[in-house]
Parts: C-alpha cells; sequence; structure tokens
C-alpha cells in the first residue's frame, strides 16, 4: 500500500512539473498536456525506442514484431512486462481495447495511407499518435525534404522525449550516440572512394531496396559508402535487375529478417549467372544487417560501425 501510495505521488509529482509541449509529427503539429500512460509502439525498432528511454511504465503493450521478427535477448528482456497486443499491424479495436492513449508508429510501420488505423481514425478515441520521421515520405512529401539522415533518429528520440517529458534523459542518448560514433569513425582509415552500395531487402523477379529517403541510405553515407540508388525519390522501392546490374555495386547489403534468410538472399546472387559480373559478386563482398538495425532505430549506431568496418575490409 505504501508503495502504491508513493509511486502515486510521483506520478502526481511527474504530471504537475510536465510543461504542456508541442512536437513536428510529419505534417502535423501534436500538443500533449501530460505524458501519455498508456502508450503502444508498432514494430522492433519504434518499441526498442520507447526501450532505451525508459518508457515502459508508460506503455500498456505494442504490436508488429512477431508477425515479421523474432525478439533478441534484449529485446525479450525489455518487453518482458509488455503483452503484444498484435502480432502484425493493430487493428482501431486493438488500440482501443488496450485503453491506448498515444501510438507511436509510423507510415508502413503500423500504419497505412487511407487505411483503418491513421492519426485522424484515432483521435476521436483520445488516442494520440506521433509518426516515425523517416516514414513522413509516404504521405506526399518528395521533393519538400532532404535524404534519410542520422538526425531523423535524433529527432524521434528527441520528441519521445519531450512528450513524455524525459527530454535530459533523451539529449543524454543522443549526444553519447553520436559520441560513440564519431569516435569510432575516426579510428578507421579513410577511403580513397565511397565504395558504391547495394541495399538487397528481398524479391528475386524484382529486388526490393532502399531509395533516398530510406534508413540504409544513411547508415551507407554515414559509414562511407554510397548508395547506387541514391537517385531514387522513394523510401523502400521495388525496382528492376537492369539498374542494379549498369550501376554495378562493390558491396551488397542484404536485409536480414522474414523466412528468406539472408544466406540464402546471397545464394541467389551468388549463383544466377546474371549477377557473375557484379563487383560485389566477383569478389563476394556482402555484409548482413538485420531489420532492427537497417530501420530507424537505436541499432542504427552498430549498423553504421559494421558497414564502416566492412567498407575498409579487404
Amino acid at each position: 500500500m505504501k508503495l502504491r501510495l508513493a509511486t502515486a505521488i510521483l506520478s502526481v509529482a511527474a504530471t504537475s512539473a510536465f510543461a504542456q509541449t508541442t512536437v513536428q509529427s510529419c505534417e502535423r503539429e501534436v500538443t500533449f498536456d501530460a505524458p501519455p500512460k498508456a502508450a503502444v509502439s508498432n514494430d522492433i525498432n519504434l518499441t526498442e525506442m520507447m526501450l532505451v528511454l525508459g518508457l515502459t511504465d508508460h506503455m500498456v503493450g505494442y504490436t508488429g514484431i512477431s508477425g515479421w521478427n523474432k525478439l533478441d535477448e534484449t529485446m525479450r528482456t525489455g518487453v518482458a512486462e509488455l503483452p503484444e497486443l498484435s502480432e502484425q499491424y493493430p487493428s482501431k479495436e486493438v488500440l482501443i481495447g488496450a485503453e491506448a492513449d498515444f501510438y507511436f508508429a509510423g507510415w508502413n510501420y503500423g500504419m497505412r495511407v487511407g487505411g483503418e488505423v491513421t492519426p485522424e481514425t484515432l483521435a476521436p478515441f483520445g488516442i494520440q499518435v506521433y509518426e516515425l520521421t523517416e516514414s513522413c515520405i509516404h504521405i506526399g512529401q518528395e521533393g519538400q525534404r532532404t535524404a534519410a539522415s542520422m538526425d531523423d533518429l535524433y529527432t524521434d528520440l528527441r520528441n519521445l522525449g519531450a512528450i513524455f517529458g524525459v527530454s535530459d534523459r533523451a539529449e543524454t542518448l543522443i549526444t553519447r550516440y553520436e559520441a560513440d560514433l564519431a569516435a569510432f569513425l575516426a579510428d578507421l582509415p579513410p577511403l580513397a572512394t565511397p565504395p558504391r552500395v547495394f541495399v538487397y531487402d528481398s524479391g528475386e523477379d524484382a529486388p526490393f531496396t532502399a531509395g533516398r529517403y530510406a534508413m540504409p541510405n544513411a547508415l551507407i553515407e554515414a559509414a562511407g559508402g554510397v548508395n547506387i540508388l541514391n537517385d531514387l525519390d522513394k523510401s523502400w522501392a521495388t525496382i528492376g535487375w537492369e539498374a542494379v546490374v549498369e550501376r554495378n555495386p562493390e558491396i551488397i547489403v542484404i536485409v536480414n529478417y522474414g523466412e528468406v534468410t539472408a544466406e540464402q538472399k546471397r545464394d541467389f546472387m551468388m549463383t544466377n549467372p546474371a549477377f557473375a559480373d557484379l563487383d560485389a559478386v566477383r569478389n563476394d563482398r556482402f555484409v548482413v544487417l538485420e531489420y532492427v538495425e537497417a530501420t530507424p532505430g537505436p541499432r542504427n549506431i552498430q549498423a553504421v560501425k559494421t558497414l564502416a568496418a566492412a567498407f575498409r575490409a579487404d
């Protein structure tokens, strides 16, 4: 009883100390009078942002992980006390049934344009939405923003910090990430020229890959390379193999998730005669990133390190 009373007092104190805050969420401004108390996050990368900011006490669950990904030990421990409300994208009824007051998701990360779950459809039920910055391109901002960058991750952490009243925690984390990455890159030998990199997500008849607005474009650039599709005015998109062959990548980054393994994707490219003359195939230069590393989230820091080391390998 004493513990509950103390917790309640701390909660009231935290709320009373919270100043009304407004954050930019894609094309909307969203105002919060108090930190959300019943938040839901979608997807493994967005959920991990909530975890690194220590926000599980503000959450009633998460969605959209086990339908596509497997939790590693770190994630299993972090969400151990939280239920997965939906294995894939949640319905509106799922979020309402959980009595959620906040949904952290993105376009094609738990919401679809014109779909059942959007900021507009959830608003009448008192559920506020913060949209993943990288995903804003899906709602018609082509040509109105720069390519994806590491700042997209930092922006989301900073905005979540403001929304939940933990801005100091967010700023400390961002400063640590920036310093860690800068120190790591400073110790590496310079590259004579940026290696040409192709991101292979999935698909055999036609590849699904990352354009200039997808997070791998930012990771590759931060690591010292160049995405061969950095002129593709899309986020994630399906293209033709002809463009890949023509641009001849020196390194292929495989995104590992789903039923087709990274090794199977590599084998497909290594054994297909159409790719035999690609520099990456001839020299067997493949790098694997897990889905949680290749999409916006805390593991982007390690992803840049992995790519930077691979770009400089013999």
